[in-house]
């Protein structure tokens, strides 16, 4: 390794260390901050050590893609599900099962489910077509320049959608978890992962994955431990103990509102276990199902992952020791989730991120003592550390596979048609690597404070319509040819994106307005309503889009009682203010310890009531202020056309049809005459790429 090499790793072993050291000042108490510089610090430095010793054997274009074609099926299962397992994993899903109990749930099954398509169709097949890149799958019976240069397109495409959401995430993760600057949090991840990427290649991404899974499904393993052992392991034990919880059940009186009127606690808490809290509408669902399901197997950094073993055998054996981790991982989720929900309280969760997204470490904090206790701080900052590696180990992932779509499928396949030396080779693909980090990391410094919630989703779905359907019949469809591979892959892209632009994910200034409006003026009284019978709808087709004349379905609605009239933000704050007033002018006079002790919980949570309030309240001028004189979306729309959140309902099939349409009405005799040779070679791994000898 030369001195160059070093320096750079000196160089970034000090910026992530200053880094760690400057993030001890924000919600980690005075004496602890020796606490989180140390474990941020073993963990970048172990992370870094792996870097180190992969660069020293990262020299030809095989083992900066596909790390030398030498990592074994166990092994790989384990990198997949450090590639797969992101920050919404780890802390997303918990946080919603916290939130919503049962619906956060499904979440998880649908990602594993996903991995039934990956093996069945797409490990083996890959692996033995393949070289480093989706674009090489496609190429090797159709049209080489044209299958690669829109196979790297796609791939750029859904690489970036992930990785903003993952950039953007971890930035506000990170300054939640630990209270660093947006900025510098994003600028942290992107030097660690480029020092990944640019020196270590795919060898250094595998072993920092690996690593971070082992890490991560510990972590959640302890937790577990602590949260399921009062009840000595028993699963009815601990579903009883959540059933019968207070907070649970206050939750889902919450979230269930006038439908909760009639229902005992006891049926309260039930309703916590079972759907219909957070997932409401159906084909929603659906929808969403289908673009995680089959979305999986499009997605480009996954199918790298499948390069990178020496035989198809391994490619399979990888995939179902990563189904093995990833199912067992997400059923500890269900754990953290509902762990979190009863110790925590969904309240305290919810009011530090609305989303759910500090369950898990609030749960590690609490079952460590809490927050004044040496043990609580330090799991906390252990969790803190598990999630700055999930999403640089994720990033990392997904830099490489827009790296090598620049790289080896625009540079060398396309401009230098395939004939670039194999130095040429590795230089344009670490350029290509800084040229994505430097990207994604002014990108997401751009996209700071805007929802990009939905650009996963989006990611998956665009992977599930353009991708899919191209590797799918590539290698499964005699007539499949060029043309249908463009068509599938460029409709399919552009359906997806265009549906998500007119659906509900965007931002709509009138409905944000209305709300905000709610927050600072109230609302006035609701008179009571009679009850309403279920209302059909005029067609299918009105489930989908806001057509004119549309009627959508509703379910019977019960009578319902008057309801007061609610106050603004400014005179629910008054109230607030006289109440905690006179609750510290009465505490010195309370004798009784009981009394005193009910006087000062009160207090607290009215004090708790008035920082929330101050927060809408600030929320909601923030958006009046931002959208004055705006009423319409960046599409020109006062209210979404397309009414479901996910367009692979609609995507999927069309990327499909399109692939089928035009490969039936045209002929690419190239494509017709590989077919024999593509199907030995995919059934047998005769002429595959072979591993590289060290």
């Amino acid at each position: 390794m030369s001195k160059n090499h070093i320096n750079f790793f000196l160089a970034a072993i000090a910026l992530l260390g200053c880094t760690a050291a400057y993030a001890a000042g924000g919600a980690v108490a005075d004496e602890f901050k020796w606490m989180t510089f140390a474990v941020f610090g073993v963990i970048i430095a172990i992370t870094m050590a792996i870097t180190f010793w992969a660069a020293r054997s990262t020299h030809t274009t095989s083992e900066f893609y596909a790390a030398g074609r030498s990592v074994s099926g166990i092994q790989n299962g384990w990198a997949i599900a450090g590639d797969y397992l992101s920050a919404a994993s780890f802390l997303g899903i918990a946080g919603l099962i916290s939130l919503y109990g049962y619906d956060g749930f499904m979440y998880s099954v649908g990602w594993l489910v996903a991995y039934i398509t990956v093996l069945l169709v797409i490990a083996e097949p890959c692996r033995n077509i393949g070289k480093y890149t989706m674009g090489d799958i496609l190429a090797f019976r159709n049209d080489p320049k044209k299958t690669k240069t829109v196979a790297a397109l796609s791939t750029i495409t859904v690489s970036t959608f992930y990785l903003t959401a993952q950039m953007v995430g971890g930035g506000v993760l990170i300054k939640t978890l630990i209270g660093i600057d947006y900025e510098i949090s994003v600028i942290g991840v992107g030097i660690l992962m480029l020092a990944y990427v640019v020196f270590g290649g795919m060898k250094a991404t595998t072993w920092v994955q690996i690593t971070k899974a082992v890490l991560l499904v510990t972590a959640s393993i302890i937790l577990v431990a602590m949260v399921w052992a009062p009840y000595g392991f028993s699963l009815p034990g601990y579903l009883q103990a959540v059933v019968g919880d207070s907070d649970v059940q206050k939750q889902v009186a919450k979230l269930l509102g006038d439908k909760a009127a009639n229902m005992t606690p006891e049926e309260l808490g039930q309703r916590f276990l079972e759907p219909g809290l957070f997932l409401k509408n159906p084909i929603d669902q659906i929808s969403l199902g289908l673009a995680l399901v089959l979305g999986t197997a499009g997605m480009p950094h996954i199918l790298m992952r499948f390069f990178t073993v020496p035989t198809a055998q391994a490619a399979r054996t990888s995939v179902i020791w990563a189904m093995g981790i990833i199912g067992g991982f997400y059923v500890l989720t269900l754990f953290l989730g509902t762990g979190a929900a009863m110790l925590v309280g969904p309240d305290k969760i919810a009011s530090i991120d609305a989303g759910g997204n500090m369950a898990g470490p609030l749960l590690a904090q609490f079952l460590g003592g809490g927050e004044q206790s040496y043990l609580g701080n330090f799991m906390l900052a252990f969790v803190a550390a598990v999630a700055f590696a999930t999403i640089v180990a994720v990033v990392a992932g997904l830099v490489l596979a827009s790296a090598s779509a620049m790289a080896h499928d625009i540079y060398v396949g396309v401009i230098r048609g395939d004939h670039a030396t194999p130095k040429e080779q590795v230089v344009a693909a670490r350029v290509a690597s800084v040229i994505v980090g430097v990207i994604a990391i002014i990108v997401g410094i751009m996209a700071k404070g805007q929802n990009v919630a939905h650009l996963v989703a989006l990611a998956f779905a665009v992977a599930a319509s353009s991708n899919l359907p191209a590797v799918f019949l590539t290698l499964y469809w005699k007539k499949c040819n060029t043309n249908g591979i463009i068509a599938g892959m460029v409709v399919g892209t552009l359906t997806a994106i265009g549906l998500v632009m007119v659906s509900p994910n965007m931002t709509y200034p009138k409905a944000v307005i209305a709300s905000a409006n709610k927050v600072l003026n109230g609302e006035p009284a609701v008179p009571a309503k009679e009850a309403q019978p279920a209302v059909e709808r005029s067609s299918f087709m009105c489930e989908l889009f806001a057509l004119e004349g549309c009627v959508t379905a509703k379910p019977a609605q019960p009578a319902t009682p008057e309801k007061a009239a609610k106050p603004g933000a400014a005179e629910k704050l008054a109230k607030l203010n006289e109440k905690a007033t006179a609750l510290e002018t009465s505490l010195p006079t309370i004798a009784d310890v009981v009394a005193k002790a009910t006087a000062e919980a009160d207090l607290a949570k009215v004090k708790k009531d008035i920082a929330a309030t101050e927060k809408a309240k600030a929320k909601a001028e923030a958006d009046l202020a931002k959208f004055e004189g705006q009423t319409t979306s960046i599409m020109g729309l006062e209210k979404p056309f397309f009414l479901l959140k996910n367009p692979g309902l609609i995507s999927i099939p069309l990327g499909f049809l399109m692939v089928i349409l035009f490969s039936l009405f045209t002929r690419d005799k190239r494509a017709e005459e590989m077919w024999d040779e593509l199907y030995v070679r995919q059934n047998t791994g005769i002429n595959a790429e072979a591993a590289t000898a060290h």
